[in-house]
Formats: C-alpha cells, sequence, structure tokens
C-alpha cells in the first residue's frame, strides 16, 4: 500500500522558501523634474547623496525581498550601468537585481505592467513599488498578511499600503491624493476616488449598493498612498487584459473597485510604525530630504546604512560631514542644522550653510548663502552667491554675486554669469551645442524626445541674458500658463502643479471652503450617494475629515462634536492647572513636562494643543511693567529663560509651530497689554536659541501667519496682521544685518589681516592714545544718544576685532556673553571699536537707530551685548579673535 500522500506540508515549505520578488517601475512617466531629467532619468537624481533608486533597493533590502527586476525605458543604459557600479551588484549584497528593459511603446505604468507579462517573469506574489521610493516600512510584514488573505480569499489580488497623515503633513501631496473607502473590520478597500488639488475635487460619489452591502464604512481622506503594492499573481494579467488602464491608482484600482465583471478584492494595509514617501515631485524631494535628515527614516540614515556606500559623522543638530577627512571647513563658516556635507568639499570664510545639503567634490566661496538649498556633486558656488530653497545640478557653476531664489531648477552643466539674478521658479538648463558631445552615446529615442521640448524652449530665449547673466551657457525654460491650444490632463495643468514644487504655497490659489457637508439633493432613483469635499484650511490643526449623515434625523456628529468640545476644554482646564502649580512651586522643566505629557496622553489630543498652551501661559504668566520697557524685556526675559525650554519638552521641537502660537495667543488678547508682548517675547525665544532665523521666516511665509482663512476685519484677524507686521520688521532687520556684514567683511579685506604680536612701540603707542582720547569724547556722545533709546535692544553691529597671535586664538565658535557681563564688555567694545574705521562705526550707528522704532519692535539679537557667535566669526577675521593681554597693553598705551 502507497504512503499517504505529504502534498500539504510540501506546499507550506514549499511557501515558506518562496522567494520574494519585486519590481521597480523605474520610470516616472511625467515632467515634474524637468529639467533636471535632461540627459537622466529621475531613478538616477540623488537625495542626501545617494540615488533615489539606491534608496529604493535599501528599502526593499530592508524587508527582506531577495530578487528585484527594475522595469525601465528612458536612459536604460544608465540605469543598467548605475546598478552594475553600485554595491548591490556584489554577491555579498543578498540582493539578486535584474533590469528589464521595455519596449518603446511603454508610456505608462499600464504599459510597464503589460510588458511585465509578456516577459512571463513573475512567479508568485509580488511588491510592486516606484523607483522614487524611501521606505523602512517592514513590507515582510505586508506580504505576510496578505498571504494568510489568498489562503482564505482566492479574489484578493492586491494590499495597498497607505499611513495615516494629517493635511498640513509634509510628505502628503497637495497636488494629487485619494479617498478611501474602507471597511473598518477588515481594511477592504471598498471604493476609491483620485483628487486633485486644483481645481479642488468638489465631490466624490459612493456606490449605493457598498453602503447597502456594509452597513459602517470609514472614508478615509487621511491616508498617504506610499505606492508600495503587494500582488498577486494574476495583477499583470488584468493589465494586459484591460488596455485602458493606464495610471495603477486612477485606472486599476478604481477600475476593477467598480466594475461589476471582475468581482476581485482589493485591501489596505495602514501602517501604524516606520516611514514611507515617495520622491514624487520637487516639493516632496525637499520634504523627503528633511525627514532623513531628520532621521524619521531610522536605521536608512545618512550615518548608518547610507544606501550610497558613503561615511558621516552625525554631529549635534542632525549635522552629517563626511568622516574621511577630506571636508575642509573654514574657521569662521558657519554650519546649520539638519545639514549634510559630502566628501571633498570645501565651504570657504564666512560661508553659510542651512538645512541644506551639499553633494561631493563641491566648493561653497566666501561669504556664500546656502539656505534650503541641495547642491548636486562637483558644483562651484561663488563668493557672495546666495541659493535658497532650490536644486542645482552636477557639474553647474554659479558667478560670484548670483541670486539664486526660492524654487529654482538648474539642470547638470550650467553656467551662471557673474551678478545674475534669477527669478523665483526659474528653470535652466544648458544650451544643446553645449551639450552634444555629451550625449552621444544617449538612446535615440529619448534624444528626439528631449529635441521637441528643447526646441520649445529655445523659442523664448529673448532677453534671457539680463536673467542668466554674461558668459552663460544657460537655457531659460518658459514659466506661466501653457498655451490654451494644448490639451493637459487636469493633474498636469499649471496651477496644479504649482501645488507639487518646491518653494511654492500656492497662496493666491483658492483651496478651501467651509468643510465638508452631504448632497441633499439626491432622490431615491439614484444610484450613488454624492459627497462634497475639499481641502481643509491649511490654518486648521485636525486634517480633513468626511462626513456621511444617511438620516437625516440623526444627531450622532453632533453629539460627537459636542464631547470631543467638552473633553477639549477639560483638557486645556487641566493643563492651566499644571502649569500654574509648576510656576508657583517652582518645578524643574523636566518634571512640569513629564506632568503635561501625561495628560496628553490621558486626553489623546494633537501635541499642537499642548504647545499651544505652553506658550499661551508664559505670555500669560510674565508680569507687565507699564511705561519701563526696559524692564518689561528683563522680565521676559528673565521668565523664558526660566520656562521657554518648555515648549520643546512636551515632545517634539517645532519652532514654526511655536511663533504660530505665539502669534495667534497674542491676537487672540485684541489690544489689551499682551498683544505688544509679541515682538518682545520672539525677540525672547530667538535670544534663548528655541527659534532661529530661518523658523521666523519659515513662519512669515505661511499661509496662517497671514490670516488666511480668518474672517476678515475680525479682532482675531486684524491682531494677526499686526503680529505678522512686527514679523516683517524682524525680517527686514535681519536682511539689513547681513548687508552690513557684507560691508563690514569688504572693509576688512582691505585691512591688514594680521599685526604683529610683538609689543607696540613708543610711537604707535603714543599715537593710539591720542586716538583713544578723541574716539572717547565721540563715544560719550553716542552712550548719550544711545540712553535716550535705550526702550529698544538693539543688537550692535560687531566690530573687527584686531587679530592676536595664532597662540592666543580663540576658538571659531565663541559663546554670546551673557546680558550681566554687559558692563564688563564696554571698555572691551571701546578699545575694539578704536581699531575700526569710521565707515565701520556708521552702520553700527545706522543699525542701532534702525532696529529701535518702538518698545513693541525689538530687534531679534541673541543677546544685548555685542557679538553672538555668527557675527563673532565673522569679525574675528582669519587670525582669530583678539587676546586680552593685548587688549591690556593697548590700554596700557592709551594711559601713558
Amino acid at each position: 500500500m502507497p504512503p499517504k500522500s505529504s502534498s500539504g506540508k510540501d506546499k507550506d515549505l514549499a511557501e515558506e522558501d518562496e522567494v520574494l520578488q519585486a519590481v521597480i517601475l523605474a520610470d516616472s512617466f511625467n515632467k515634474r523634474f524637468k529639467p533636471l531629467t535632461v540627459g537622466k532619468p529621475r531613478c538616477l537624481l540623488p537625495i542626501c547623496n545617494a540615488t533615489l533608486l539606491d534608496w529604493t533597493f535599501e528599502s526593499l533590502a530592508l524587508a527582506g525581498v531577495q530578487e528585484i527586476f527594475v522595469i525601465c525605458r528612458s536612459y536604460a543604459d544608465q540605469v543598467k550601468a548605475a546598478i552594475r557600479d553600485s554595491k548591490w551588484s556584489k554577491p555579498s549584497s543578498g540582493l539578486k537585481i535584474v533590469p528589464i528593459v521595455t519596449a518603446k511603446e511603454t508610456f505608462s505604468p499600464g504599459d510597464a505592467m503589460r510588458d511585465i507579462y509578456t516577459h512571463g517573469i513573475i512567479t508568485s506574489d509580488f511588491v510592486l513599488v516606484t523607483g522614487d521610493l524611501v521606505s523602512n516600512v517592514r513590507i515582510d510584514e505586508v506580504v505576510r498578511a496578505h498571504k494568510e488573505r489568498r489562503r482564505t480569499n482566492k479574489d484578493a489580488i492586491m494590499t495597498m499600503v497607505v499611513k495615516e497623515a494629517g493635511a498640513a503633513h509634509r510628505t502628503r501631496s497637495r497636488g494629487e491624493s485619494g479617498v478611501f473607502v474602507l471597511d473598518p473590520d477588515t481594511s477592504e478597500c471598498l471604493h476609491y476616488e483620485p483628487t486633485i488639488g486644483y481645481p479642488a475635487t468638489p465631490s466624490i460619489k459612493i456606490p449605493r449598493e457598498i453602503l447597502e452591502e456594509h452597513p459602517e464604512v470609514e472614508i478615509r481622506n487621511d491616508l498617504i498612498d506610499c505606492s508600495i503594492d503587494v500582488c498577486s499573481v494574476e495583477v499583470p494579467s488584468l493589465f494586459q487584459d484591460n488596455f485602458d488602464y493606464g495610471d495603477i491608482r486612477r485606472d486599476f484600482v478604481y477600475g476593477v473597485l467598480t466594475s461589476d465583471l471582475l468581482m476581485k478584492n482589493i485591501y489596505c494595509y495602514v501602517a501604524k510604525d516606520g516611514y514611507a514617501a515617495r520622491v514624487a515631485d520637487t516639493r516632496s524631494y525637499d520634504a523627503v530630504s528633511k525627514d532623513i535628515l531628520a532621521r524619521w527614516t531610522f536605521p536608512l540614515v545618512p550615518d548608518d546604512n547610507h544606501p550610497g556606500g558613503h561615511s558621516y559623522e552625525h554631529l549635534r543638530g542632525n549635522k552629517y560631514i563626511a568622516k574621511d577627512n577630506s571636508v575642509v571647513l573654514s574657521r569662521t563658516c558657519k554650519v546649520g542644522n539638519n545639514t549634510l556635507i559630502g566628501a571633498h568639499t570645501t565651504i570657504e570664510a564666512n560661508a553659510s550653510v542651512q538645512s541644506s545639503v551639499v553633494g561631493q567634490r563641491c566648493t561653497i566661496g566666501p561669504g556664500a548663502v546656502l539656505r534650503d538649498a541641495y547642491i548636486f556633486d562637483d558644483t562651484h558656488v561663488g563668493a557672495g552667491c546666495v541659493v535658497e530653497g532650490s536644486i542645482v545640478g552636477t557639474h553647474v557653476r554659479l558667478g560670484s554675486g548670483c541670486r539664486v531664489p526660492r524654487g529654482c531648477l538648474i539642470a547638470d552643466g550650467v553656467v551662471i554669469g557673474e551678478g545674475a539674478k534669477l527669478r523665483k521658479f526659474e528653470r535652466v538648463s544648458k544650451k544643446r551645442e553645449a551639450q552634444e558631445d555629451e550625449d552621444e552615446d544617449a538612446d535615440d529615442e529619448d534624444e528626439e524626445e528631449e529635441d521637441s521640448d528643447l526646441e520649445e524652449v529655445e523659442a523664448h530665449q529673448e532677453g534671457v541674458e539680463q536673467i542668466v547673466g554674461k558668459g552663460s551657457n544657460a537655457l531659460v525654460w518658459p514659466q506661466g500658463l501653457p498655451d490654451e491650444e494644448e490639451e493637459v490632463e487636469e493633474r498636469e495643468s499649471h496651477n496644479n502643479q504649482r501645488l507639487m514644487r518646491i518653494g511654492d504655497d500656492a497662496s493666491d490659489l483658492e483651496l478651501s471652503d467651509e468643510g465638508s457637508t452631504t448632497d441633499d439633493d439626491f432622490s431615491d432613483t439614484d444610484t450613488s450617494y454624492s459627497m462634497r469635499s475639499r481641502a481643509s484650511s491649511m490654518t486648521s490643526a485636525s486634517g480633513p475629515s468626511f462626513s456621511l449623515n444617511l438620516d437625516p434625523s440623526t444627531s450622532a456628529s453632533a453629539i460627537h462634536s459636542l464631547s470631543s468640545a467638552a473633553a477639549e476644554t477639560e483638557f486645556r482646564s487641566e493643563v492651566a492647572q499644571s502649569l500654574e502649580r509648576a510656576f508657583a512651586e517652582g518645578h524643574s522643566v523636566e518634571n512640569a513636562a513629564v506632568e503635561l505629557k501625561t495628560l496628553r496622553m490621558a486626553s489623546n489630543v494633537p501635541l499642537r494643543r499642548v504647545r499651544e498652551a505652553v506658550v499661551g501661559a508664559i505670555v500669560d504668566r510674565v508680569p507687565l511693567v507699564p511705561d519701563d520697557p526696559a524692564a518689561q524685556r528683563a522680565e521676559i526675559a528673565r521668565f523664558v529663560r526660566r520656562w521657554g525650554q518648555l515648549i520643546d519638552k512636551i515632545g517634539g521641537v517645532d519652532a514654526v509651530e511655536t511663533v504660530e502660537a505665539l502669534q495667534y495667543h497674542c491676537a487672540g488678547a485684541g489690544a489689551g497689554a499682551r498683544q505688544p508682548l509679541f515682538a518682545q517675547v520672539l525677540a525672547a525665544l530667538y535670544q534663548q536659541d528655541l527659534v532661529e532665523e530661518e523658523d521666523i521666516r519659515a513662519w512669515h511665509r505661511s499661509a496662517a501667519a497671514r490670516g488666511q482663512g480668518l474672517k476678515p476685519g475680525s479682532p482675531l484677524a486684524e491682531g494677526v496682521k499686526r503680529c505678522w507686521a512686527v514679523g516683517a520688521k524682524m525680517i527686514e532687520q535681519f536682511d539689513a544685518e547681513s548687508e552690513e556684514e557684507s560691508e563690514e567683511e569688504e572693509s576688512d579685506e582691505e585691512a591688514p589681516k594680521a599685526k604683529a604680536p610683538a609689543a607696540v612701540s613708543a610711537p604707535s603707542s603714543a599715537k593710539a592714545a591720542a586716538e583713544e582720547d578723541s574716539e572717547s569724547e565721540e563715544d560719550s556722545d553716542e552712550d548719550s544718544d544711545d540712553d535716550s533709546e535705550e526702550s529698544a535692544p538693539a543688537k550692535p553691529a560687531p566690530a573687527p576685532a584686531p587679530a592676536a597671535a595664532p597662540a592666543a586664538a580663540k576658538p571659531a565658535t565663541q559663546p554670546p556673553k551673557a546680558p550681566a557681563q554687559a558692563a564688563d564688555s564696554e571698555s572691551e567694545e571701546e578699545t575694539e571699536s578704536e581699531e575700526a574705521s569710521d565707515e565701520d562705526a556708521s552702520p553700527a550707528a545706522k543699525t542701532a537707530s534702525a532696529a529701535a522704532p518702538a518698545a513693541s519692535h525689538p530687534a531679534p539679537a541673541k543677546t544685548s551685548t555685542p557679538a553672538p557667535s555668527t557675527h563673532a566669526k565673522a569679525a574675528e577675521g582669519p587670525g582669530g579673535s583678539s587676546d586680552e593681554s593685548e587688549e591690556d597693553s593697548e590700554d596700557s598705551a592709551a594711559n601713558a
């Protein structure tokens, strides 16, 4: 008698040993990164100094994928070469990567899926992602859940990975999204409706049979589509059978769920942990870069598991510097938080790099400023250049004094002339004549497509030399709306694309209304319910929500709203009592933060509510000192110094949200005694390093700071407007100080760079004494004038200090002086001011007078004494700061 078959056990073992496959769609099938993608595919653009394709490989390897098929059409040779030269081609990587070149007629993801079916490469359930994915989500858990579901339901063909996020989440696309209708028990996706940002999708329709078959559904507009799908083996065949399926979400998912013939099921996996986002446009490029630097993608971070194989040292403030000691940083340069500097890069004297990524082998010239900028490899930024909120390609040369404002894209190999001032959102590429030699090996089909684009661009080049400067090889791409004759999809329209480009807040577009309602004009013969919706205002603290009231007599929604309002009122009361106890009993900041965290978790309220309560309590607790601005500033400084750290210790650091909470709290006080405190409290927060200059600028640019969404003419709107005007004055002073610093640096370059360390000779000492006597009289006159303007804590202009001997040089980062030491530092200031020329003293006097229009508009000075660390560096010069012994010798000479 033959033995019993063990096919069931063998099948289970085969499933356990099954190789997990993944398919990467390397093509983007759109032009959102043009002209950066002229001559290269989007998946090979670098983000944090590693290509997008490498980040995708790292994400899949972290999830346990063993075999990857890369589907590519454009620049397939470059993609294959990048795979061959990467660390993933080594046997030790544990990945088998197979590039698949599709037909030239592949113009959509649907065409790519049909090519996959034609090649017959899929043998089991597989993971489908795009070539611009950054994720640390455990995809293997999603695959396990999908296979468990398939054992009981063979019609479950796909599981989509989504994550919860609010309307203002920076990785959530504002231009295109979707509404998911889910079964709350099984997470089955019952209906999917794609939406766009402009013109905003006014309504969605839910088939009536869904509501009849499912007594309870969830209508979710708070989900980020991660573009990670676990698919069954028959998904490519469904694309093959339906040639009208072009896009995976708008066509395939929508078509399958609305088809009466296919009878297939699609599910959602709402990821509670982990990070996943697509770099689908330049706005998401900026957002994902900042998330990587802020370590939201851990363990995929620059200093550990960097996909490009680079090694970085992680410093305080999320600064990443290449480990091989090849980075050259000038002693007077400034590297801010959330910044990455690639290997063999040089940052020269007085340059400033803030919240930016600099590639390998780059040069940042003297006095250059990079703010929210992304500089690719082998790029030179000239002296005095300013690059803000833009992306600059490889081998680019920016001439001295260039201005690159927010939103600009500069393609590879472009040369910008000296003193050029680009317009906002300018797109610049290299002229065709200059790039023919480099593109000889490019694909003919890709060349033809690019040539057609460049021919259209070349037709609009009148007066471009005024923009890009002399000696430039740049081609300026047209801005503005496309021709009316050109037909494009709504999601690819100019205004909708504005919602997806870097640096554009689209504040002039109408994007919101009163909220979501249900359609009241449906009849019994309707086959679907219509639900009207609009994206929530960016000033709203909570994410967008949809309500479907099937029974008009039902008041469950109203009851829920009342319950939520009562819970929030109770939370505010408890927070106020907790802070009152902390202030009265002198608790430590740490203990007060622990108590607030406990209250937040017990009440289940957003972190923003806690921050608003803390900021409001600090403002309301500051003692008022009428008719004495100096004493009022001292009280504010004392209170912020004691309790300001509590704002950042309650669970997260968001300086922009802190300034916004301060603005709305002071604005809500009306024209009373607390509203004028906005400027002074903001200056105190700036002095205590709780907010930085870039945070104030970011707040000032936001729609919430301008009062968008508030009723015009209301007391709150008027108060918000006044606070916004105060911020404008503060930013004007920041700009003025930057200009004065550049002027002082120019004067420093003309003066001798170093002094002899030997003792001063008798004639020079007598001359110094005579100069000191004459200037001390001028100082006394200026001091008397300054006393009359004491109400404004103006930041004095930094005076260039005499260079000290190398042995006595002070460190480059000198901490600011405490206010209590202001009197002791006056003699040192006078000694230093004697070394400065009359031209240097003039901007300082201008700064002091411009910075003190009124007590309600204080200068954003870090301390009341001169020289915060940034300006101290600029003043010290190459020789370092002056030594105390040298000052003593000058004083003795003056007395003689």
